[in-house]
């Protein structure tokens, strides 16, 4: 089985790229390996020649994207499992954010991501079976001051990931969104950026203390990516994939307290949610 599918993985020079892309080449999988910096790629394919290929690619350049996928289907003929995991992070009080930042945020963790996507679709309709794996974030379900705009980002992900499942489905294509909580990617220091916070109420509150926290906590995260690889080749070896799969014990904690939280709201305000439609 691992033979015969294709795999197409984008960001793969470092963090959660770098190690699905190593251990689905281990698993004897053929694998699209990419990356803006080519250079930091071409290690991948010493010795898997002729199973891995290494391409530049830069999720915002819709010419690089259309090379990669002719390309991909030039040598393999088919993809069967996209991983949509290039993305960055940026930091600030939703007040001070600055809109350049979050717009190229916009380009590359959503645009990006459904540029790539579409431009898959069509090979994965025509052999009526494929996987896409997004990658969102528990930021994704839920979200924490100083990343608003990052937020925003992944629920975007979120919401058309889940559309897109049930537009698929008739075509044997799974969707599934991993939601990791922090893992020791450098998605806080080298992926990111930061605007610090120049308003003093602010700086004295929350938003300054996590700005803090973030520089301090890189490279402690509690997540394992390798293993976050390893839950990846695991989703996509079964048979009836989940929609959505949080990693890190953090995820898990964050994501049942909102939806309890949540669910509590919902029942405790019924009512009058109910009351709201016209009378029967």
């Amino acid at each position: 089985m691992s033979e015969q599918k294709v795999w197409f993985i984008t960001g793969c020079s470092t963090g959660f790229g770098r190690h699905i892309a190593e251990q689905a080449i281990d698993a004897g999988y053929k694998v699209v390996v990419t990356a803006r910096n080519i250079n930091q790629i071409t290690d991948l394919t010493v010795g898997n020649e002729k199973h891995v290929l290494a391409l530049p690619l830069d999720v915002t350049n819709s010419e690089q994207i259309r090379n990669a996928i002719d390309r991909t289907i030039e040598k393999f003929n088919r993809i069967d499992v996209l991983v949509n995991n290039a993305g960055v992070g940026y930091f600030s009080s939703v007040e001070e954010s600055i809109e350049e930042e979050t717009r190229k945020m916009f380009e590359i963790n959503f645009w990006g991501l459904m540029h790539v996507t579409n431009a898959v679709l069509p090979h994965m309709r025509s052999q009526k079976s494929g996987h896409i794996i997004n990658f969102s974030s528990i930021g994704g379900l839920t979200s924490f001051p100083t990343l608003g705009y990052y937020h925003a980002t992944k629920y975007a992900v979120e919401g058309i990931s889940e559309s897109l499942s049930q537009e698929l489905a008739p075509f044997n294509i799974h969707v599934t969104l991993m939601e990791p909580s922090g893992f020791r990617t450098d998605w806080g220091g080298r992926s990111s950026v930061k605007t610090e916070t120049s308003i003093p109420e602010l700086k004295e509150s929350i938003v300054g203390q996590m700005l803090q926290g973030v520089q301090l906590g890189a490279g402690q995260e509690a997540g394992d990516p390798a293993k976050a690889a390893e839950a990846v080749i695991k989703v996509v070896e079964t048979t009836e994939p989940p929609l959505r799969l949080l990693l890190g014990q953090q995820a898990y904690d964050a994501a049942t307290y909102k939806f309890n939280n949540m669910l509590s709201s919902i029942e405790e305000w019924k009512e009058i949610t109910v009351n709201a439609d016209y009378k029967q």
